[in-house]
């Protein structure tokens, strides 16, 4: 165990970082902190002044995916909020897809909520709306986006026609931005480690505790 984290914990269960004057819920965190790049208060900072520039864009929309499974996936609700976390979109979709029954035990969507819902095309005239010029934050937005566009290419029957639909918009992800801020070296990987967002699997709960991080950030 090095010698910059306490042997013993608090009566909340937290390490503490003696040396950092912080504390952690798992010692490999604890010990991540301490093999920070001596870089990382130039990047926190840096972070700081990303979450202050998404936060001051009147036209950002805060969007949030949930699917029928990890891999593969349909939409079975797609939320947006404003940046205040006030809802413009929030719809469940009928995937035209088996739904995994893991991703029904996490976001609680079943297979016959799912099949009274509308289908997405139906939605397309409005997200278009929505989306149109605006700036899209997301978190792991790689993995939201890549639903959309699978969608879209169902939707349209052609690749080029959902890209150009999602080009109309700006993806902004928070998931490293956020891993950066928190700075928990993995030695392993020569990176900051990835960092949950929470344990929430509704959309516009997932919308509303992205801002929240991204506040968090910005302070």
């Amino acid at each position: 165990m090095d010698d910059a984290v306490t042997q013993a914990r608090d009566a909340d269960g937290r390490w503490h970082v003696q040396s950092l004057r912080e504390q952690h819920l798992r010692l490999d965190d604890a010990i991540r902190a301490l093999h920070r790049p001596v870089s990382w208060p130039i990047e926190q900072e840096r972070v700081r002044r990303w979450a202050r520039g998404i936060l001051s864009d009147p036209e950002l929309v805060v969007l949030d995916v949930q699917t029928t499974a990890p891999h593969n996936p349909w939409a079975v609700q797609i939320a947006m909020t404003d940046r205040f976390g006030d809802v413009l979109f929030n719809e469940h979709l009928n995937p035209f897809a088996a739904i995994a029954p893991t991703a029904t035990a996490l976001h609680g969507i079943t297979p016959g909520q799912a099949a009274a819902a509308p289908a997405f095309s139906a939605f397309v005239p409005r997200l278009s709306r929505l989306l149109n010029g605006r700036r899209c934050l997301a978190y792991n937005a790689s993995f939201d986006r890549g639903v959309l566009e699978r969608e879209l290419r169902r939707h349209f029957r052609n690749t080029t026609r959902a890209q150009t639909w999602l080009g109309n918009c700006t993806w902004v992800d928070a998931m490293r931005p956020y891993a950066a801020w928190k700075g928990l070296w993995s030695a392993h990987r020569c990176s900051y480690r990835y960092q949950a967002l929470g344990s929430s699997y509704e959309a516009v709960k997932n919308c509303r505790l992205l801002l929240t991080t991204v506040r968090q950030i910005k302070q």
